[in-house]
């Protein structure tokens, strides 16, 4: 996975200066949406759902921090209004790779300079990174591009941080990567030197895993960690790089994950574990140095290793830590992985010498995202903890990030999530009834189904259960019985499950297929809510049922592999598109046959789309990507390709504009250079940029709909910030 890598070359690039956003790729963004199209966007709430990697209070301004995602952005805490404000919601879809933040800094001599390094992925297929500089908190930016890539939402992801400005000299900027060792900049993130560092990087994709100041020493600590090799170094000058002396060594003490200085007692922190997580940790440890001497001591809360109650081991790494900026010898940190148990805070007042679970006594009250409670219940103190954060003017403010929110405490007894702005689902799928009480059906990766009866408010029911569903994979109504929902996912009690009133409650299906079991694929069913029909994967044949789920039978005809998609007026029809050989079928039996329609339509591409006008029979619309947008209104026996589109990635339908007679289309694709948001309400003769250049949100191309109850009111699925809905100016 991570076979890739760039050598240790100088990486020299320009940044190009803006106004207010940065340029995409050496080309400037494109222009404002057209006259007519002005919407305001804004988050369907579903309060957080993703992995905070990181959190960072400003040390010099009460009230300051700034929050990273793995592949959700980064934000900044509005504390007046009481909520993050998401600071990368302008990268593009050229740009997709950037949403990730692998780090952050910031400057405590100037409050308005902002640092942020960016890049997903490090694989070939991905784009390289980039450095984000702001003097404003993130309001405008300047852009570095960068010739290695970054790794935010890949192992490790939770570490760091890998940027910091130098504690000698604010213009002097350190980043550390996974491949390409460390890197330097004298001009403020403008450009970028490697530099001579004394570990060599390795396949594991870890390298630098933190970088932090401790007075004028700045530390680095190591990953690619080999047994024999130091994994802590520092550098007093700013040119020499010398391992530690004396830094612990063992599978406990194998990757440094964090580390946090408390000036009071010139001590430095240290979180080890055996893996760099967040999974796969089973061992670790806390230790501290003493700067002034040079002296190691082991302060470790729990060593892991112990028995559980169930006759298991109680294995675990340790993650985050935080020091107290007024209270010398207080530190909090945080175990990693610790399932059997469930992960928790350690806080110490006395160096470590001792140590309090803050999970024992804590109060969690989860009432303003019930999710969190997932179909049990009680909430999780969390898991995946390697963000922790302690605010510097106030004692008993304690946050850490978990695989889905971002917990706060103010007396260190009662906590609940401080996430208000921050979403970062990855969307799978989404529905907007044309009736009943949701506006709203959303099906995502990790997190599952939510039923949205208010967009401003985390779900009062929580995710879907029975069965709790982690990753969402088919999501689908009945036209013309809308009152009968389906959904196909990874659940905890069959992998489908059927809704009688809309997606409030859910019953699983009393059989499944057994290719369900191990790759549940998207679901269909025909306008009455009579016949489904489920896919799985390219190997896999399509099986239909006509009893909600107790039997299943195979459909020989169905191509593998493909999404089925049912006629919204004619329950004996369905669809499917045959990436494989650019085949539209159709069955006319209710999904008992399928038989091909249009042929050599292009083919080769899993992602294609096929979407359905509402309250037309037969009338087909084909998003095949760069290739276009073709339309069928016979059932997919011809396509004409649509002049005014030249790529569309997909394409959904709401309610129509007042005069018009067929439904508003909403489409991800362009028509001209940029890939954007469109709105047609002729049928796609004409269209409408309705979103603009701060609002792009990375990769949008999983899907999109209108609401067929408010024209002009569109959601869409994003890859990391949640459902975005928009809704024409007034």
């Amino acid at each position: 996975m991570r076979a890739f890598r760039l050598s240790r070359r100088s990486v020299l690039a320009a940044g190009a200066a803006v106004a207010a956003l940065p340029v995409v790729q050496g080309r400037a963004q494109a222009a404002a949406p057209a006259a007519g199209g002005a919407y305001r966007w804004r988050n369907v709430v579903q309060g957080g759902t993703g992995f905070v990697t990181g959190v960072l209070f400003h040390p010099s301004v009460r009230g300051l921090a700034y929050a990273r995602t793995d592949i959700g952005g980064a934000y900044r805490w509005d504390d007046r209004a009481d909520r993050w404000i998401p600071l990368t919601d302008h990268i593009g879809w050229d740009d997709w790779n950037l949403l990730g933040v692998e780090a952050m800094a910031v400057d405590p001599a100037h409050p308005g300079r902002l640092y942020l390094a960016l890049g997903t992925y490090a694989q070939s297929w991905a784009g390289n990174g980039a450095v984000l500089r702001s003097e404003d908190r993130g309001a405008t930016w300047k852009r570095t591009d960068l010739d290695v890539k970054l790794g935010a939402n890949e192992d490790g992801r939770g570490c760091g941080e890998r940027l910091l400005v130098d504690p000698r000299d604010s213009d002097t900027l350190w980043l550390g990567t996974r491949h390409d060792g460390l890197l330097r900049s004298t001009d403020r993130g403008a450009s970028w030197q490697a530099v001579n560092f004394p570990a060599a990087p390795s396949a594991t994709g870890q390298g630098v895993t933190l970088l932090v100041a401790a007075g004028r020493t700045v530390y680095a600590g190591w990953g690619d960690f080999d047994g024999r090799s130091a994994n802590l170094h520092g550098t007093a000058d700013g040119t020499t790089w010398e391992a530690v002396p004396g830094q612990p060594t063992g599978a406990a003490a194998k990757v440094p994950i964090r580390a946090a200085y408390d000036r009071h007692t010139r001590e430095l922190y240290v979180t080890y574990a055996d893996a760099p997580g967040p999974n796969g940790q089973s061992d670790g440890s806390v230790h501290k140095l003493r700067t002034t001497n040079g002296t190691w001591t082991e302060v470790t809360p729990v060593r892991p290793g112990g028995a559980t109650d169930d006759g298991g081991t109680d294995s675990f790494g340790y993650g985050g830590v935080a020091v107290d900026a007024r209270r010398p010898g207080t530190v909090v940190v945080s175990t990693n992985n610790r399932w059997a148990l469930v992960d928790t805070l350690y806080r110490t007042t006395d160096g470590g010498r001792t140590w309090k679970s803050l999970k024992d006594e804590a109060v969690l009250d989860v009432s303003e995202t019930p999710y969190l409670k997932w179909g049990a219940d009680q909430a999780k103190f969390g898991w995946w903890i390697q963000a922790v954060g302690l605010d510097p003017f106030d004692s008993e403010h304690v946050v850490h990030g978990t695989g889905a929110t971002l917990y706060g405490t103010r007396d260190l007894k009662h906590w609940a999530p401080e996430i208000r702005g921050l979403e970062e689902a990855s969307v799978r799928r989404l529905i907007s009834p044309p009736a009943g009480q949701a506006h709203l059906i959303s099906g995502s990766g990790d997190i599952g189904v939510m039923y949205h009866e208010r967009l401003t408010a985390s779900p009062s029911r929580g995710m879907a259960s029975n069965p709790v569903f982690g990753t969402a994979t088919g999501l689908a109504l009945a036209t013309a019985r809308p009152s009968y929902v389906v959904r196909a996912g990874w659940g905890d009690n069959g992998n489908g499950a059927y809704s009688h009133d809309g997606g409030r409650t859910w019953a699983p299906f009393k059989a499944q297929p057994a290719t369900a079991k191990s790759a549940p694929g998207p679901i269909a069913t025909d306008a009455d809510g009579r016949v489904l029909l489920w896919s799985f994967g390219a190997a896999d044949p399509g099986f239909r049922s006509a009893d909600n789920g107790g039997t299943w039978s195979e459909v020989a005809s169905f191509p593998k592999g493909a999404v089925p998609v049912a006629d919204p007026v004619d329950p004996a029809r369905f669809y499917a598109f045959d990436t494989g050989t650019g085949t539209l079928f159709a069955s006319t039996d209710s999904g008992a046959t399928f038989t091909a329609r249009a042929t050599g339509l292009h083919s080769g591409d899993s992602e294609f789309q096929l979407a359905v006008t509402p309250g037309r029979s037969g009338h087909l619309w084909l998003s095949l990507k760069w290739n276009g947008l073709y339309r069928s209104t016979d059932g997919g026996t011809s396509f004409t390709k649509v002049s005014t589109c030249r790529a569309s990635y997909t394409l959904g339908f709401g309610k129509a504009a007042d005069g018009a007679s067929y439904p508003a289309l909403y489409m991800v694709g362009s028509t001209e250079a940029i890939t954007a948001v469109y709105r047609s309400d002729d049928e796609a003769r004409t269209w409408t940029r309705i979103n603009d250049d701060r609002h792009q949100w990375g990769w949008i191309g999983a899907t999109i709909t209108g609401d067929p109850r408010v024209y002009g009111r569109v959601y869409i699925a994003t890859n990391g910030r949640g459902v975005q809905y928009g809704e024409p100016v007034r």
